[in-house]
């Protein structure tokens, strides 16, 4: 039998031991959601030319206006109107001798804003009002659906075209139109995210606790929903940019001298020749 002061010995090398175990873990603090979702980005190569293709495009749009200074007002040389490609002139110039590659690049800043601001208000407003439905139910559900029923009901376009003509050409009214015709589809997947969620043991738990629909919906539904709602978000960029290029080529979007990706049809007396460009930047 081995001695008192041999097994005083043994459990003081294995508390030693145990602590050194410990100690790793106590200064182990895990990685926050950003932190993980930014490292599988970067991992793979498709991942990097996506960020690198988009680092690119933002710093042509945020660098462009402060390294060549651009009046679109002053931009006219009638006597190179509708000449083809050069050196001087990458893509050619429009039906009054505006540069255009000069006006695609500047334009680049307006088709940024309208795609951030109709997608950051549009999701916010849509994923409200799913959330809203989805949790409540009832009559509440059934209103905002019929409601985006209706308005799925019309094309996208020809719905935008039409809030645009009501309230006016101009690149507000162009980002609210966009951003109104694009509520129901992210609305549709907050509501059908918020109903799986709103039976989960967790949000059981908070009713049971008296926690109020607000705390509930902040606090436990939201961040289970958002990574969803990003998705959504980024894919909807280009689409954005899109309809907003449409109502630009109908003259319903920013209005001239303002450069943009995509403006309206010169006048009929210009397209006679065909060295110069059918749309202008």
């Amino acid at each position: 039998m081995p001695s008192p002061k041999t097994l005083m010995s043994v459990v003081s090398t294995s508390a030693t031991a145990t602590e050194s175990a410990v100690e790793p873990l106590k200064t182990y603090k895990p990685r926050s959601l950003w932190a993980s979702a930014w490292r599988r980005l970067i991992r793979g190569w498709n991942g990097r030319v996506g960020l690198f293709l988009v680092t690119v495009i933002t710093l042509i749009a945020v660098v462009t206006p402060i390294v060549d200074p651009y009046d679109p007002r002053l931009d006219s040389e009638p006597a190179k109107s509708r000449r083809p490609p050069s050196l001087e002139h990458p893509f050619g110039n429009d039906f009054i001798g505006r540069d255009i590659f000069r006006r695609v690049m500047h334009g680049a800043r307006y088709s940024l804003v309208v795609a951030l601001s109709t997608i950051l208000i549009g999701t916010v407003l849509s994923t409200a009002i799913g959330m809203v439905a989805g949790y409540f139910g009832g009559w509440v559900d059934m209103l905002i659906q019929r409601l985006a029923e209706l308005m799925q009901a019309f094309p996208s376009i020809p719905l935008a075209i039409a809030i645009v003509a009501i309230a006016g050409p101009s690149l507000f009214n162009t980002v609210l139109a966009i951003t109104i015709v694009s509520i129901p589809g992210g609305m549709r997947v907050a509501r059908a995210m918020t109903l799986t969620l709103r039976t989960r043991d967790y949000v059981e738990a908070g009713r049971a606790l008296g926690a109020s629909h607000f705390h509930i919906l902040w606090r436990h539904i939201l961040p289970n929903l958002i990574s969803y709602v990003i998705v959504g978000a980024t894919l909807g960029v280009g689409g954005v940019i899109l309809n907003a290029a449409a109502l630009g080529f109908l003259g319903l979007g920013a209005q001239p001298p303002t450069p943009g990706r995509l403006r309206r049809l010169p006048p009929p007396s210009s397209r006679h020749s065909s060295s110069g460009a059918a749309v202008t930047a």
